[in-house]
């Protein structure tokens, strides 16, 4: 058998072919094109195990083009790969062999590689998140201005709402109008993207009868619902409930030994989104859920409200594994039981 290791690039790529005793048979750079790459790995393609591909942020076009190609496709999860230290020296070419070599010792971690139309609607959401934060960053600048002119301050929703003629009707500086009118203007425009969006993934996602499921856990509404299933994907790929809350960041990273803590794991390995997903969900369930907030009460008075708020979505997030798996709507007593 070969193994094919693909260190990939922004604008190049290092291919690497080795066989069963890690002898390098072919090792060439070339520009990211795919022809090139599939004819490349075309006379080898009947022995190849597999190709390993690094899951950097430009990897779509490579695995999905691979895959057409007809070659078996692994996504390395590159922030789960420790090299060895004692190495003098490394380069794109090692770095490919180590792919390769980690694939033939069937040691290789790899990332779950999402069908192309669901990744486009997961991205989608992601695309959401992104014109959310850059509206709050405009929203704050707006309060700012308002509490130094006048000493109070606008609500969000006032602020959002705020149209060009309010603006110019407001009695201030015609400078101080202007910087107010440029924020909002940038506020109503990713308004209006951030309802095209949301319109775009009910009609993609809220349909689905896992959607309707998620909305009777506390806290989780049509947005987060649709979030945590597009970055879940298929449950199945959690062999257990403690798999997918650490893939939420729910779980401790921490190395103990003798008792005693030597330092802590690798932080990076999970979803960042899911992570984001279940703490504004127990922020929520923490306001209109009584038994959640109990919970919550409880974990604060014996640490504090971040190490109880994450407590709190760690319960969410096992909640909705077990919801999920089962297809059963969400259970009050035997979450907070």
């Amino acid at each position: 058998m070969k193994y094919s290791g693909i260190d990939l690039h922004s604008n190049n790529c290092v291919v690497v072919v080795t066989d069963e005793q890690d002898r390098v048979l072919v090792s060439k750079r070339l520009s990211n094109q795919l022809e090139a790459i599939i004819a490349l790995l075309a006379p080898h393609r009947d022995e190849l195990s597999g190709v390993v591909v690094e899951s950097t942020y430009n990897w779509y076009w490579l695995v999905d083009g691979l895959q057409a190609a007809g070659f078996v496709v692994h996504l390395a999860n590159t922030t789960a790969m420790v090299r060895y230290e004692g190495l003098k020296h490394s380069d794109d070419e090692s770095d490919a062999i180590q792919l390769a070599r980690l694939l033939r010792l069937n040691i290789l971690p790899v990332g779950h590689i999402v069908e192309k139309a669901a990744r486009a609607t997961r991205d989608l959401a992601r695309k959401r998140m992104q014109l959310v934060r850059d509206r709050s960053r405009h929203v704050v600048a707006i309060e700012n201005i308002m509490n130094r002119e006048t000493g109070a301050r606008l609500t969000a929703n006032v602020v959002k709402r705020l149209t060009a003629q309010a603006v110019d009707e407001m009695p201030f500086h015609e400078d101080v109008r202007l910087a107010i009118q440029a924020n909002s203007a940038i506020v109503r425009s990713l308004n209006a993207e951030i309802e095209r969006i949301e319109t775009r993934l009910h009609v993609r996602v809220s349909p689905r009868p896992e959607t309707a499921l998620l909305k009777t856990a506390p806290g989780i509404g049509a947005i987060l619902a649709n979030v945590i299933l597009l970055e879940t994907g298929p449950i199945r790929r959690f062999a257990e409930v403690g798999n997918y809350a650490s893939y939420c960041r729910c779980v401790d990273s921490k190395r103990v030994s003798n008792g005693k803590k030597k330092g802590e794991g690798n932080t990076k390995n999970s979803n960042k989104y899911l992570a984001w997903a279940y703490v504004e969900a127990a922020h929520f369930a923490l306001r209109f859920c009584p038994e959640a907030k109990r919970f919550y009460e409880r974990k604060k008075a014996k640490t504090n409200g971040i190490v109880a708020i994450k407590a709190l979505a760690h319960k969410l997030a096992r909640a909705c594994y077990h919801m999920l798996r089962e297809g059963a709507a969400f259970d009050l007593q035997r979450c907070f039981a």
